[in-house]
């Protein structure tokens, strides 16, 4: 056995990198089918762009106005409005109809309808619900000033 031959003898090694190489682009090849296939990535949802202002009267009955300023039409009944973290009755969401630039709800103390009066440090949330109820994202937030 000469080592300097089994050192500089290279027969072997395109026939075995070749092999691994047509594996591998197979295996890559047959993933990317299956997913088209399969349909494993159509399951996302993009959550909708859009911007909230809230205004709030602390020289009257510390009512607060949300207005959808900017961004995507909305689907009201997907858009929900918390503080701190219970939803509100539906007489202080937006509607059932679209929600677009210039549309707003007031949250209104004096009306009786809040079960917990608006107060400072509360947090007012606007959320969006995908169609699917699977995940939800947050669209506008505001904490409530304290007088």
């Amino acid at each position: 056995m000469n080592p300097k031959k089994l050192f500089t003898d290279d027969d072997a090694v395109s026939p075995v990198i070749g092999v691994i190489l047509m594996v591998a682009i197979t295996v890559i090849l047959a993933a990317v089918i299956a997913s088209f296939v399969l349909g494993l990535g159509d399951s996302t949802s993009t959550t909708p762009t859009a911007d909230f202002d809230f205004e709030y009267n602390n020289s009257g009955n510390g009512n607060v106005t949300i207005t959808h300023n900017t961004g995507d039409t909305l689907d009201g009944d997907r858009v929900s409005v918390l503080i701190n973290g219970e939803e509100v009755s539906s007489t202080y969401q937006f509607g059932s109809g679209d929600i677009s630039s210039g549309s707003r709800t007031v949250l209104d103390n004096s009306s009786g309808g809040l079960s917990d009066k608006i107060k400072g440090g509360d947090t007012i949330k606007v959320t969006w619900t995908s169609e699917s109820g699977d995940s939800s994202s947050t669209l506008g937030e505001y904490t409530v000033p304290d007088n």
